[in-house]
């Protein structure tokens, strides 16, 4: 596989060449709702998912049918990394038990962040309004598999039923949706620990197409001038560790601009050619 084809074959399993679905994409980063709006746009997809913490414990749509074994399985990752801050906060072990069968008595309607802390306070479960509490206390509950955060970003309850379906089963997902792609990749993408993933994860019926592993059944892409205009927070750059591919390095400060967050950027058959805003494109060369 030539580097050519591997990014024209990124493109394509990230739904950009042709229409996709949900499920096909794992999930859309979703913090910021009109740059998720944009990303569903370019891979033919409208916003029907649910919304809730995932993949390195930020918010993105998810299919409703994986919503439950995606929780299971990150859920606990994100909680146990929370704790110390949490702690910090006042939101010990004991207030957080307490808190989440107090969060499925309040929530029988949609509600925004004041309102809940408002109907906890009336079952004793006091939170600073102007702390990060509240919003710790959340994060812990969609973590735990009880609230999910609807687009208009009010809370409501997560109505599924949590699934263990394992690492491997996220590895061969993800792959699907980014191939080719490390393990490497994988674990920046997820937020997993790479030592639990490299003890859990199988390489079978995959190819080591010398940028990533590939399935034996996908065929590479040949480029052919797709080009597509990406929001702050697409996908298709924050799916891999090693953006170098894609991003050529001495353009990558005008993109990677801290914190998670991408400056509007155009991709040709897979690599970043520009920047652009507004109806104004600027291209590296």
């Amino acid at each position: 596989m030539t580097p050519e084809q591997a990014l024209a074959t990124r493109m394509r399993s990230q739904g950009l060449v042709e229409p996709t679905t949900l499920a096909d994409v794992v999930a859309l980063q979703a913090q910021d709702v009109p740059a998720a709006r944009l990303a569903a746009e370019h891979r033919g997809l409208t916003l029907d998912g649910v919304r809730t913490w995932a993949m390195r414990g930020t918010l993105h749509l998810l299919d409703a049918r994986d919503v439950g074994w995606i929780v299971a399985l990150l859920g606990p990752v994100f909680i146990a990394a929370g704790k110390r801050r949490r702690d910090q906060l006042g939101l010990d072990d004991d207030l957080c038990a307490r808190a989440l069968p107090a969060l499925r008595e309040v929530l029988t309607e949609p509600l925004t962040r004041a309102e809940i802390v408002r109907r906890l306070a009336e079952l004793g479960i006091v939170l600073d309004p102007k702390s990060q509490a509240p919003a710790h206390l959340l994060g812990f509950a969609a973590h735990s598999g009880v609230l999910c955060r609807g687009l208009d970003d009010t809370y409501r309850l997560l109505d599924v039923e949590l699934a263990d379906r394992g690492v491997d089963e996220l590895w061969r997902r993800y792959l699907r949706a980014y191939a080719p792609a490390t393990a490497e990749d994988f674990a920046t993408w997820s937020g997993l620990p790479l030592r639990r993933i490299r003890s859990t994860i199988s390489f079978d019926g995959l190819v080591d197409t010398g940028f990533g592993w590939l399935p034996a059944d996908v065929e590479p892409t040949e480029p052919a001038g797709v080009v597509r205009l990406l929001g702050h927070f697409d996908p298709y750059l924050l799916g891999y560790r090693d953006r170098s591919l894609a991003l050529p390095p001495e353009f990558a400060p005008l993109v990677q601009t801290g914190g998670g967050f991408l400056t509007p950027h155009v991709v040709e058959d897979g690599r970043v050619v520009g920047t652009w805003r507004g109806t104004e494109i600027r291209p590296f060369r």
